[in-house]
């Protein structure tokens, strides 16, 4: 696996422990690799699956501010985030046609972003709160850095 690719897997991962929903929505919603590649799915995915990806990331980040919202760390929320950047490690390595056993490290190396970003989002929103500020700021500066990492790392 090239650094590159991994340092992508590992992006993605760190996004999707803060909005579970971008390891697998932002390889489908991201442009299409520069080079070209067979007549795969994974070049440009269907309308309707980037419509449903989309929809997931908005209902997530808005989910995100409700009050009854379970904390990120309460199962299975770590689990999930794990997952989640896993896909999107590995949906990054097939759409730049890696070679199989780069496909399993980049799926573990999102596994691994997915651990860390769901610990220091959690980290950073606990923070505001001990110091007593609102948690609409914080949620708010989170979003915009996991869709920030996202958007860069799903990028051809």
């Amino acid at each position: 696996m090239t650094a590159p690719l991994a340092i992508r897997a590992l992006a993605l991962g760190v996004a999707a422990g803060s909005r579970a929903s971008l390891g697998v929505a932002a390889p489908l919603l991201g442009p299409p690799p520069a080079h070209r590649l067979p007549t795969h799915r994974l070049r440009r995915p269907a309308a309707t699956a980037r419509l449903v990806a989309g929809l997931a990331v908005a209902g997530e980040i808005v989910g995100d501010k409700l009050p009854g919202t379970p904390s990120r760390l309460e199962r299975p929320g770590p689990e999930s985030r794990a997952g989640s950047g896993a896909v999107g490690g590995l949906l990054l390595a097939l759409r730049h046609h890696a070679a199989p056993g780069s496909v399993a490290l980049a799926a573990a190396v999102g596994a691994v972003g997915g651990v860390v970003g769901t610990g220091v989002g959690a980290a950073w929103r606990a923070a505001f709160a001990r110091r007593g500020w609102p948690d609409l700021p914080a949620a708010l500066a989170e979003d915009a850095v996991a869709l920030g990492l996202a958007a860069w790392a799903a990028r051809a």
